[in-house]
C-alpha cells in the first residue's frame, strides 16, 4: 500500500527488537484503538497488509498511552556466511544499508560453489562487527566489474516496502559512463528490449523478443574520441547500459564482452581491466519516514584515470 501523506509521518526510536513512536493521541483514544492504528499504520506509514497482519497475529502492535510499539527488529540469521572484506559504508540506520561494492566483486553467490567474497558476504560480515543481527537482503544488483551503490534493506518492512519502490521505478539510479565515439547530443532515449545471446552465455543482446529496456542519458560531455554520459534506467535487465551503448556503436572503454575499446594507460602502465562503468548516486524514499535519501558515490581511482587521460587528448 502506497501512503497517503507522508507529512504526518512521525518520528521513530528504537529499543531493542521494537520501534517506538508517536502517531498521534486522535488515533491512540479512538473507541477502537487497535482498528485505528492498523489504519494510521496502512495509511499514513503504508505499511504492507501482509506485515500488519503478521505484527497483529504476534503481537507485535503495542498500545500504551500516546504511544506505539512496533516489533519491527526480531533478530534475523544474515542467511550467509559472514567473510570480512573491507566495506565502504555510504548511508546506514535501522531501516537501510548502503555500501560501494567495488570492481571485481559480484553482489551474491552465483551457485557455482566458488569461495569468492562478494559483497552479501562482507554486508554479513559488517552486520556481525556492528552486533546486528540482520538478515542480508539486497534490493538491487550490479554487474561484477560495475562499481557504485547497492542498497540492502534490515528489516522486513524496509524489504517489502524496498521491493515495490524497485517495482514502481522510484528508486533513482544514476551511472556514470565512458564510451567509445562522440555519441550525438540528438541521442536522448534508448528503448531496445533485451534478452540471451544464444550463442555466447555470458552475453545479451537486442532481441525483438526480448524483455524491455529503457535507458536515458541525461547528460554528456564529448572529447575527441570518447564521451562522458550520465545515464538512469527505467529498467534494470542484466548488462543493459552495456548492451544498449554498445548496440548504438558506442561501446564502454574496457568492455571486451561487448567490443570496447582498451583506452590508454592508466598509472603504473596499466590499461582500464574492467568496464568504464560507476553508478555515481542512489536516491530513494526512507521506508519508514518517508524522506528523501541520496547516497553519493565518487569515481573510483581507474575511471578518474581514464577520464583525465582522454581529456587531456582532445
Amino acid at each position: 500500500m502506497k501512503p497517503e501523506n507522508q507529512a504526518k509521518r512521525p518520528g521513530w526510536v528504537r529499543r531493542g527488537e521494537w520501534l517506538e513512536t508517536m502517531p498521534g493521541r486522535s488515533i491512540l483514544t479512538a473507541e477502537d484503538r487497535m482498528a485505528a492504528a492498523c489504519r494510521w499504520l496502512g495509511e499514513t506509514v503504508g505499511m504492507p497488509d501482509k506485515l500488519l497482519a503478521r505484527l497483529l497475529r504476534e503481537n507485535g502492535i503495542q498500545l500504551k498511552g500516546d504511544r506505539m510499539r512496533l516489533a519491527l527488529f526480531p533478530s534475523r540469521e544474515p542467511g550467509i556466511e559472514p567473510l570480512w572484506h573491507e566495506l565502504e559504508v555510504l548511508f546506514e540506520d535501522d531501516f537501510c544499508l548502503v555500501v560501494h561494492k567495488p570492481s571485481g566483486m559480484a553482489v551474491h553467490p552465483d551457485g557455482s560453489g566458488g569461495s569468492a567474497v562478494t559483497l552479501d558476504h562482507a554486508v554479513a560480515a559488517h552486520y556481525s562487527y556492528t552486533g546486528q543481527s540482520c538478515a542480508v537482503r539486497h534490493i538491487h544488483r550490479l554487474d561484477k566489474e560495475t562499481t557504485g551503490p547497492v542498497l540492502y534493506a534490515k528489516n522486513e518492512l524496509a524489504q517489502l516496502v524496498l521491493d515495490e519502490a524497485m517495482r514502481r521505478k522510484d528508486i533513482s539510479r544514476r551511472y556514470a559512463a565512458i564510451v567509445k565515439g562522440v555519441v550525438p547530443k540528438t541521442l536522448r532515449v534508448i528503448d531496445l528490449p533485451i534478452g540471451r545471446d544464444r550463442h555466447h552465455a555470458s552475453r545479451r543482446r537486442i532481441s525483438p523478443g526480448g524483455q524491455s529496456a529503457v535507458t536515458r542519458i541525461v547528460w554528456q560531455e564529448a572529447w575527441r574520441e570518447a564521451t562522458l554520459l550520465r545515464l538512469e534506467l527505467e529498467t534494470g535487465r542484466t548488462h543493459q547500459i552495456r548492451v544498449h551503448l554498445s548496440h548504438m556503436g558506442h561501446p564502454l572503454y574496457g568492455d571486451e564482452l561487448y567490443g570496447g575499446p582498451q583506452g590508454p594507460e592508466l598509472s603504473g602502465g596499466h590499461r582500464l581491466n574492467r568496464q568504464a562503468l560507476h553508478g555515481e548516486s542512489l536516491a530513494f524514499s526512507h521506508p519508514w519516514t518517508g524522506e528523501a535519501i541520496e547516497a553519493a558515490d565518487p569515481w573510483p581511482e581507474d575511471m578518474l584515470q581514464l577520464r583525465a587521460r582522454l581529456e587531456a587528448s582532445r
